[in-house]
This record gives structure tokens, C-alpha cells and sequence, in this order.
């Protein structure tokens, strides 16, 4: 038995004596080439590690990074819809650099009547117009948007400043050490956009009534970033690309008419002041309640409060630890209800707001939706840090924000819906809140990086979305996204673009990265090696600024794996995955050997001798020999039914080979080669399968789990469809 085991290593052996002779006899001068193996480690495009990113992909010993503290106060004028602000910034260099200066971030701006951002968009000219906005594009008409800065002090003195549109500069008195803070303040007020009309991440919606529902973010003068990796990040703002900021504390007074309710970033701090006696009670309830959402306000009050108009004001007192950012929300048109949350012993309170328009969608479900993600991203990254999460209704919004969040989802009027809009409402909230463990904790650069944070969240999206309802959100998302990825190579980026500049902006920063990872998990590393290391990722740099090279060293540095060949293709190229079946050779076991292996017997008569006994495998069905191993079988079945079978790779793009082969019988079984197979090869490769049985048919990636945008070569025998336009074109003409 041994002998004959080793026959396929010897002829093996010879063939390649046999080549390597042939070779010699090749000219020896031949042109070089550079290595493009898909397989070749990813060094060229990685940043060197050193003592702060390190090579494994964890924070180094000398890592830092700033923080910046707020204290402001904050008014909403209702009558004209403007903010009014003012804050006290204290920043703290915690680098090993001096500072000259700060960069702050004005994003308001990007909607100024001088901005720049409508003149770096291509545009041509509408069929129709709102008037508005005909005065503002064709007459010239200002509508007063962004910052409107009244003072910058420090010690009660102006401060020298400088702005450049979405950025201004804060010129220091003398450089600011390693160790040291710097205290200054700013004051400033803005008019607040409508969305449904203006657009805009955050601002107002109007409704029918005379009320506005207010979702107030990017609303102040924001510190940006200063790091190793890019020294101040200070990047415009033209629109898209969102932004990377400091972790810091936050204490912030926002003073609103009296009848509006308000939620925002950070703990209440004057309960007793703002809320009534009947909805600290209830407030209460819901803070022992797991099972369901306990309404504070009810819509039967909320409706009787948005027909009346205070004239009075309250001041809310928020108070944040460890936020990169602050958001609010205030409206007197709110229903408001709560539960708790339970993440490993720690309760979180999951809170919704929503005018009644949203109900009876809103009641049913969103502070669920809440809870399932809190509980469900937990599970893969880390226990959710903060005491509570929000959720909060606007028409057209889908933004979030720490501890906040403003979501869409609207049912008709008559308080119908479709599973569509179920199923958009339950989305957006899922991956809003989601986004408070990426990037707000684990707090990537948006403005560089858009999928480091849209990516990784909306593949965990997926798998909380299964959890609340797994029939609703049914999907594949490597099979989804071939649609894309087949598409118009003009028309597509590699995820590793500077979001600005990226072509169809969803599937490259969205979809594609998400299907990547949950090929990575489902596929390529299977769940535990994978949510081990993404967990790892996830814990090494919470409340820190990760880089793409961190990412992707955790992940092999905690699964062991390699995975350079996937980082590059999927996330530096726009190759796409096509694997097909070229051939498939049935064979058979005979005692007659070849013509060409009698003249290889001839040829290494010694070394055939040392074999000794030999079977032997054809391709001729007249010369087979199902009895040719029985003597060597030891009375096991021999598999007479053999197989070579030749994998194409038209695509560039390696992934594991999935092979499922059907038997007379109607059994299956399938095995996965992993991605390594294409090592040597990256155009075909072989395998033989044996069986005991006939192979009725072979089916590449059944599942569709690599992302093949090509089907068509996926399955042997071809489908008669296949066969009837192959006939077809034989014969034309």
C-alpha cells in the first residue's frame, strides 16, 4: 500500500526533472518582472510601524492623543431659528510637540453664501426650482447660513485668529509645550437650516402645525485632531466626508422654550428642574423596566402640547465624560419613552423621541431597535461605555452623534406601513446607534477613512439586524454586492479612497467593505478566529484614533492568520471575484499503464523498479479496469468513479475555491479549498475528487459567498439554457 501511495509523488517527480531539462535548454537571457503575486505581503503600502502604531496593530508605549474640554451655553432662538452660543475651550496637549497654533472646525460654513462646495460640483440646469432656491443659484441671493463669529478671547482678551472657510486658526500667544493646556472662548451664533429644504446632516424640520422638530448637531467651534499620522487634521469640510475630533468633557446648558422636551448627549443633570413630577415617576419605572419601553410622554400630551406657545424658557444641564462630540434634539411636538438595558450587569437606558407622525411605527419599535444593538454590538467589540443611547425622529435624517442619533422612517398618514419603510426605519436606526461604538469610541478619521467607520458598522448592522428580525432583513451581502462590483470599472473606487473623491459613495464605503468583513467571518476565517480579532481590534482602540494599518494588523496579529492577499484586493483594488469550472475529465483505474508512462518506466527502469507494484489511472474508458485495486483494498470500497476537474480565475480578485459535488444517489458534499490554492497559479488550477459513486454535477460557490459576479462558468455540467445559446452560436450563419 505504501508503494503505490507514492506513485503520484513520483511521476510528479519526474515530470518536473523532465521540465526543469527542458528549461535549460531555453535561452538564458529573458526579460525580469517585478513580484505581482496576489499572495506578496502588504508591506509596500503599509505605514511603517513605530512606537505609537505598532506592528502589531495595537497602540505602542508612546502613543497619545489631545483632549478638549467644553463648557458652553447654549440658547435656541424659536421665534427666528437661530443658535445662539457660547463656549470655554480647554485644550491639552498631550503630544511630545510644541503647537503655534489650533485648528477649529467651522462646518457650518460649508453652507455659508461664500462657500466653495457648490462651486466644485459639476451641475447643469433643472427642470424645475424652488424659488428659493432660484434666487440663490441664479440671483445671487444669500439665504445667511454658517458661523457668524462674535468673539474669540483668551483672559479676556481677543485672540488672533484666521479662518478659512470650514476651518479657522487659532494663532497662539507662544507655543503651547508638551504638558501644557490653553484656555480660550468663543462665541458665536448661526441660522439654523431646514432640512427637508436646505439639506444638511442637522437643523430643523417644519411641520404643518407651525412646529419644528430641532435635531441640532455640528452646531459649535469643534477642536480638530492632532496626531502622529497627519499633524493637524484639518481638512475641509465640502460636504461629505465627515470629521474626526477629540475626546473630551463636555458640560453644556441648553435653554429652550419651556414646553419643548429635550435629549442630548450626556447625563441629565437637572431632572427636578425641566421634568414634572409625572414624568420623573415614569422615568423611574423605566429604569427597572427590561422587557418593554415605558412611555414619559405620552401623544395624547405631546399633541395637546404642540398647539400651545410658551413664552417662558427652561435651561437643560448636560454633563458628558469621554465624548469626541455633543448633539441635542428639542421639539414640544415629542412623545418619549425608555427602557432599560442590560449589558453585562450594567443597565443602559435606551430612549426614543418622536413626533406622533412617526407612530404608531415609532411606539412599536424603535427603543427595541435600541436595545437589540446595544446588546448585539457589545457582544463582538466591547460593553457599551456610556449610560444611555437615543434615538430620535426627523423625516429625512440618518446621522449620529455620541449617546444620539436622528433616524428616518415614516409611516403614511393614516399610520399604515409597508415592510419597506419597517424595514428602512429599523436600518437606520440599527446602524446610527451602532455608531457609537465606530467611530464615536473606536474613533477612526471619517474625513480620511469614510469605511473604517461606515464599513465596519454596517457589517455589524447585519448581524444585529438578523437578531431583531431575521426574516425582514434575509440577505446575502457577498451576492449582493456583485451588482456593483461588476459594473463599469470607470465607475468604481478602491475603498481605500479619501471619501471626497470616491465614485457611488454608498457601495464603497458602505456595502462593500460590510460584505468583505462577513465574507472574512462566514468564509475566509470563520466566526471565532474572526470575532476574536475583531474584538481585539475593537478593545485596543477604544476612545483612540485607529489607522487602516491598525485594523488590519489586529486582525491578523489576533487570528494568526495571513491576509494580506484579501486587504489588497478587496480593499486597494477594484478587481472583482470570478471563479468557474474549465474542465472536467472523468478517469478511470486500469492495470495498463500509457504510452507515456511505458516510456517513463523505460526511461527511470531503476526507480520504477523500487516502486514496485503499480495501478494505474486513464482517461480511455476502454481500457478500464474497475478490478485493479481490489487485491490492494484490504477489502475496503474502492471509489471507481475519479474525476480531474480544471478551475478557472478570469477575475483578479483570489478567494477560497468552493466545490459542492452532486452524487447519482442525490447526495451532496462539499469541500473549501482555501484562497492559497491560486498561490502558484493564478489562472487555473486542478483538483481530482474520487468517489464510490457517479458525480451527476460540480458546483462552484453554491452559496454565492465569495462575491463571483460571474455565474455563468460556476457549474458542470453547463445548464441546458447554457447549452441551447452555446448550439445557437455554433450555428449561426
Amino acid at each position: 500500500m505504501k508503494k503505490i501511495s507514492l506513485l503520484v509523488f513520483s511521476l510528479f517527480f519526474i515530470a518536473t526533472a523532465s521540465i526543469a531539462q527542458e528549461q535549460k535548454e531555453k535561452k538564458k537571457t529573458q526579460l525580469g518582472h517585478t513580484d505581482e503575486n496576489k499572495f506578496r505581503q502588504l508591506k509596500d503600502v503599509l505605514a511603517t510601524p513605530n512606537d505609537q502604531h505598532t506592528a502589531s496593530g495595537a497602540p505602542g508605549h508612546q502613543y497619545t492623543q489631545q483632549k478638549v474640554d467644553y463648557v458652553m451655553d447654549i440658547r435656541l432662538d424659536e421665534a427666528n431659528n437661530k443658535i445662539y452660543g457660547s463656549e470655554n475651550i480647554t485644550y491639552h496637549n498631550n503630544s511630545k510637540d510644541d503647537l503655534e497654533y489650533l485648528w477649529v472646525q467651522l462646518d457650518q460654513n460649508m453652507r455659508a453664501d461664500d462657500s466653495k462646495t457648490p462651486l466644485a460640483r459639476s451641475n447643469s440646469a433643472s427642470a424645475f426650482i424652488t424659488p428659493d432656491n432660484f434666487k440663490s443659484t441664479y440671483m445671487n441671493e444669500g439665504k445667511g447660513f454658517g458661523f457668524k463669529i462674535e468673539s474669540v478671547m483668551t483672559d479676556g482678551k481677543p485672540l488672533s485668529h484666521f479662518i478659512n472657510r470650514t476651518m479657522m486658526r487659532i494663532n497662539l500667544p507662544k507655543a503651547l509645550a508638551p504638558g501644557e493646556t490653553f484656555k480660550f472662548s468663543i462665541k458665536w451664533n448661526y441660522k439654523i437650516n431646514d432640512i427637508n429644504k436646505d439639506g444638511g446632516r442637522s437643523g430643523l424640520e417644519s411641520f404643518d402645525d407651525g412646529n419644528n422638530n430641532y435635531t441640532i448637531a455640528q452646531f459649535f467651534p469643534r477642536l480638530a485632531v492632532y496626531n502622529n499620522v497627519e499633524g493637524w487634521q484639518n481638512m475641509q469640510f465640502w460636504g461629505r466626508s465627515e470629521f474626526a475630533l477629540e475626546f473630551g468633557d463636555y458640560e453644556v446648558n441648553l435653554t429652550v422654550p419651556e414646553d419643548h422636551i429635550v435629549e442630548a448627549t450626556g447625563t441629565l443633570q437637572n431632572e427636578k428642574d425641566v421634568l414634572t413630577r409625572t414624568q420623573r415617576k415614569r422615568y423611574d419605572k423605566a429604569r427597572k423596566s427590561f422587557d418593554n419601553p415605558v412611555l414619559i410622554v405620552t401623544q395624547e400630551e405631546a399633541e395637546k402640547a404642540e398647539k400651545g406657545r410658551a413664552t417662558g424658557t427652561k435651561t437643560w444641564k448636560f454633563k458628558a465624560e469621554k465624548v469626541r462630540d455633543f448633539a441635542f434634539a428639542t421639539s414640544r411636538k415629542y412623545i418619549w419613552d425608555a427602557m432599560a438595558v442590560n449589558v453585562n450587569g450594567n443597565t443602559i437606558m435606551a430612549t426614543s423621541l418622536y413626533p406622533k407622525e412617526g407612530n404608531p411605527l415609532w411606539e412599536e419599535h424603535s427603543t427595541r431597535a435600541v436595545a437589540t444593538t446595544l446588546i448585539e454590538y457589545s457582544k463582538l467589540t466591547f460593553d457599551y461605555p456610556y449610560p444611555k443611547a437615543v434615538s430620535v425622529h426627523s423625516e429625512r435624517q440618518g446621522m449620529e452623534y455620541p449617546m444620539i442619533c436622528f433616524n428616518f422612517g415614516r409611516p403614511n398618514p393614516d399610520g399604515s406601513y409597508s415592510d419597506r419603510t419597517k424595514k428602512g426605519m429599523l436600518g437606520v436606526i440599527i446602524h446610527e446607534v451602532g455608531h457609537n461604538f465606530f467611530p464615536m469610541i473606536v474613533n477612526s478619521d471619517e474625513r480620511q477613512w469614510t469605511w473604517m467607520d461606515e464599513g465596519l458598522n454596517s457589517f455589524v448592522e447585519i448581524l444585529a439586524e438578523d437578531v431583531y428580525d431575521a426574516e425582514l432583513f434575509a440577505s446575502n451581502p457577498a451576492k449582493d454586492i456583485t451588482r456593483y462590483m461588476g459594473g463599469d470599472q470607470s465607475n468604481i473606487s478602491p475603498i481605500m479612497s479619501q471619501g471626497d473623491y470616491v465614485k457611488q459613495f454608498g457601495p464603497n464605503a458602505y456595502s462593500k467593505p460590510a460584505a468583505g468583513l462577513y465574507m472574512l467571518r462566514k468564509t475566509i476565517m470563520g466566526p471565532e478566529l474572526f470575532d476574536h480579532a475583531f474584538r481585539t481590534y475593537s478593545q485596543r482602540w477604544m476612545f483612540k484614533h485607529p489607522t487602516p494599518e491598525d485594523f488590519f494588523r489586529s486582525m491578523e496579529d489576533a487570528s494568526g492568520m495571513d491576509l494580506d492577499w484579501f486587504w489588497r484586493g478587496w480593499f486597494y483594488t477594484t478587481d472583482v471575484t470570478d471563479i468557474g469550472i474549465k474542465e472536467v475529465k472523468p478517469l478511470y483505474l486500469t492495470d495498463k499503464p500509457s504510452e507515456r508512462v511505458t516510456k517513463l518506466k523505460q526511461q527511470y527502469k531503476q526507480y520504477f523498479d523500487n516502486l514496485g507494484d503499480l495501478v494505474y489511472i486513464t482517461d480511455k474508458k476502454e481500457d478500464a479496469n474497475p478490478k485493479a485495486m481490489d487485491k490492494y483494498a484490504d477489502g475496503k470500497e474502492i471509489p471507481s468513479y475519479i474525476y480531474s476537474v480544471e478551475f478557472e480565475k478570469p477575475g483578479g480578485l483570489v478567494m477560497p475555491l468552493i466545490v459542492e459535488l452532486t452524487y447519482a444517489d442525490g447526495s451532496t458534499k462539499r469541500e473549501t479549498f482555501p484562497a492559497q490554492i491560486w498561490m502558484r497559479d493564478d489562472n487555473t488550477v486542478k483538483r481530482v475528487f474520487s468517489s464510490t459513486q457517479e458525480i451527476k454535477s460540480i458546483k462552484v460557490d453554491p452559496d454565492m459567498e465569495t462575491a463571483d459576479v460571474d455565474t455563468s462558468n460556476n457549474s458542470w455540467p453547463k445548464p441546458e439554457a447554457d447549452k441551447f445559446d452555446q448550439f445557437k452560436n455554433k450555428t449561426k450563419g
